[in-house]
Parts: structure tokens; sequence; C-alpha cells
């Protein structure tokens, strides 16, 4: 009986959705965890050393994003904040980059990022192909939506910080192994995404790089983040232009990547040579 509920209630949902243009404002509150013993050299750290660097970090790991949308294109943003006295930045990188707008259409299969990197403008341009999501049978209720669960193995992101230390391993003999085992080492370089959409709101769309599922995504389990919504609301008010970003130069994921990595990298040498200078 639920089921058939369930299905009468989304055939509801898409003719009213069919009737009409429609936009959309999804909130969504994304929260990372850390493994604190990667800041310890010796691995031993105490609860309030690891609460104070939680604190400092909090508007690192915890953010709101904002994502418009329409039948086929959307804008994903991080929602605008004023920093707290002598709190970090919210941006990434500790400040470093500038919080972008991740922009996709379904349609024409575009994909853009615009961001900012040591106060470089940077418009990325991403592949953007159908994913391969494994749709599930579970479901369970997130606020006023029926949601089921969907799967998708992708490589790590380089940039993610909260996967750094994935492909590292402390005990030499298992490491030793591992060198010798290619399918070990190509597991350890993918992750599982799990994704719960509603058919309630059909837009193949989400938060973030997500979307390809027969309906809008509700919640993200992405490693050590997820990306819960907390808020929908359906053809506001005040009309939202939903705008392709311009402004930037141009450049692949892959490039991006590579300038961020030759910049970090020139980073350590320099704090390495300050430290040695001191010695």
């Amino acid at each position: 009986m639920k089921s058939l509920f369930t299905f009468a209630l989304a055939l509801v949902t898409i003719s009213t959705f069919a009737q009409k243009e429609f936009q959309g404002k999804a909130t969504y509150m994304s929260k990372t965890t850390m493994d604190m013993s990667r800041f310890s050299r010796n691995g031993q750290m105490s609860e309030a050393q690891k609460n104070q660097i939680a604190a400092r970090m909090k508007s690192f790991l915890e953010k709101t994003f904002i994502l418009t949308f329409d039948k086929t294109s959307s804008t994903y943003k991080e929602e605008e904040k004023l920093a707290a006295p002598g709190a970090g930045g919210g941006r990434g990188w500790g400040g470093l980059t500038g919080g972008g707008t991740k922009y996709k259409n379904t349609k024409n299969l575009v994909a853009l990022e615009s961001t900012e990197f040591f106060g470089k403008k940077f418009l990325i341009t991403d592949t953007m192909e159908v994913p391969k999501w494994e749709l599930g049978t579970e479901t369970k209720q997130i606020g006023n939506y029926i949601c089921y669960n969907a799967t998708l193995t992708k490589d790590v992101d380089p940039l993610d910080f909260s996967n750094f230390g994935r492909r590292r391993n402390n005990n030499k003999e298992d490491e030793k192994k591992d060198s010798t085992n290619t399918a070990n080492t190509e597991e350890v370089n993918k992750i599982t995404i799990t994704a719960w959409y509603t058919p309630q709101l059909p837009v193949s769309n989400g938060p973030g790089e997500y979307w390809g599922l027969p309906g809008l995504i509700l919640e993200v389990n992405e490693g050590r983040t997820t990306i819960l919504c907390t808020e929908i609301v359906i053809n506001p008010e005040d009309k939202i232009e939903i705008e392709q970003p311009t402004k930037g130069e141009e450049v692949s994921r892959e490039e991006y990547v590579e300038i961020i990595t030759k910049k970090m990298e020139e980073m350590r040498e320099r704090f390495r040579g300050r430290g040695r200078g001191r010695n």
C-alpha cells in the first residue's frame, strides 16, 4: 500500500511540474569529519587538543550551499557568511581559494565552475558525462519527501583534503603487499558515493557535481563528507536568474588540478626552507 501511495504521489507531482515552467531553490548543509591523528606527529593527541583544532576548522568543515535550479540548469554556491572575530576563513585551502559557483546544464551537458586561487580567477570546464548510478531499493524520508538510494563509484578528488591520506599506509608490511597488488592500488583511488533522491521532485539534478537520477538528490554521502538538504522552495516569489559564469581564465579540470598541485608544492618547499634555516 505504501509503494502504491508513493507511486501515485510521484505521478501527481510529475504532472504538476509538467504543467508549467518552474524554478526551485534548495539549501544544503555540508559537514566533513576529520581524522585528528593526522595533525599529530607521534599519533598522540589529547581531547582538549582535538577540540581546539575542531573549533578552529569548524567554518571550513561545516558549510551551507544554495542550489538554484530549473528543469535543465542549475547553480550551486556557498552561502555568504560573516566570519566570527578571530576565526579562520571559510574558504577552501585556508583562504587561498575563493568560494565559487558551479554551473550545470543537464540538457546541453555543460559543466563550469568559477573560482579564485591566490587572487586569480579561473573558469573551469568539466567533462559532463551521464553518471553511471546503480539504483537501490532502500527508502527513507527526508523532510516531506520519500527518497530512494543510489550508489556511484568515482575517482577520488585529488584536491579533496578530507580524503588526503587514503593512499598512505603506516604499516610497512601492508604497504609492501599493496605495492605488488595493482587491484589494491586502484581500489584506494576510488570512492563510493551514496545518494538519496526523490521522484516527487522530478529534476535530474543535485548538489555540486551530482546529477543524473530520476529525481532531485537531497542527500549525498561521500567519504567523510555528508551533504543534506534542509529546505526546498519551489517557484519562489522572486524570480531567480540562472546564469552561466563567464569570468576567469578558461582551464580544464586537469589543468586546474595541476596548477593547484604545483603551487602547493612550492609552498611546502618554502616552509621546509624556512625550517632548515632555523636549524
